[in-house]
């Protein structure tokens, strides 16, 4: 079973606690049993939990404050960025060079998941393709979280007006999930 980090799981409730306050945390964790909720209470960062949970803390977070609108966890991806980008993660940045960002694609991935793997494919001056390969668990919420997550990583190296779109999912029924990026 694919198990997460607790940092992930702390960044959605920063993000959450950021749009709404404690009184926010705690609308999205009312939707949440009690056992979950009292392990999304007390996470530790370096702690592995189960991928579930956090996909259930997704589901309730896009249910209470993104109105149902996937989408929504492109913000929470971003934000995520920029909070473990410039502090404990800061290493993964490679300042004016994109594609060696994204080279470090395997690396992040395994401190962010414990199961499957992602690789990296330039495919041009400024475009290439992340693929994730046998994460035993996804989410599409999941998903849309990388896609802005990325997306910051890339900004935060100098990359502007970067797209990335998931040409293929995991949970919409693909083989692996892909996605093709560029930028200028």
């Amino acid at each position: 079973m694919l198990k997460i980090k607790g940092a992930v799981l702390r960044s959605r409730l920063a993000f959450v606690e950021e749009l709404g306050g404690a009184a926010a945390i705690d609308r999205v964790l009312a939707n949440l049993s009690s056992e979950q909720q009292l392990e999304l209470r007390s996470l530790l960062a370096s702690k592995w939990y189960p991928f579930n949970l956090g996909k259930r803390l997704d589901e309730a977070i896009v249910q209470v404050l993104g109105g149902g609108k996937l989408e929504f966890f492109q913000q929470l991806g971003r934000a995520s960025a920029e909070k473990n980008l410039t502090g404990v993660h800061k290493d993964f940045l490679v300042p004016g060079d994109p594609h060696g960002f994204l080279a470090k694609a395997p690396l992040v991935y395994s401190f962010y998941y414990d199961t499957g793997r992602r690789e990296y494919q330039k495919t041009g001056p400024t475009q290439g393709v992340l693929t994730t390969f046998d994460a035993t668990t996804f989410s599409a919420p999941d998903c849309q979280t990388i896609v802005g997550w990325h997306i910051r990583g890339l900004e935060m190296c100098g990359a502007r007006d970067v797209v990335m779109i998931e040409e293929e999912c995991r949970a919409r029924g693909g083989a692996v999930c892909r996605y093709r990026l560029s930028w200028s």
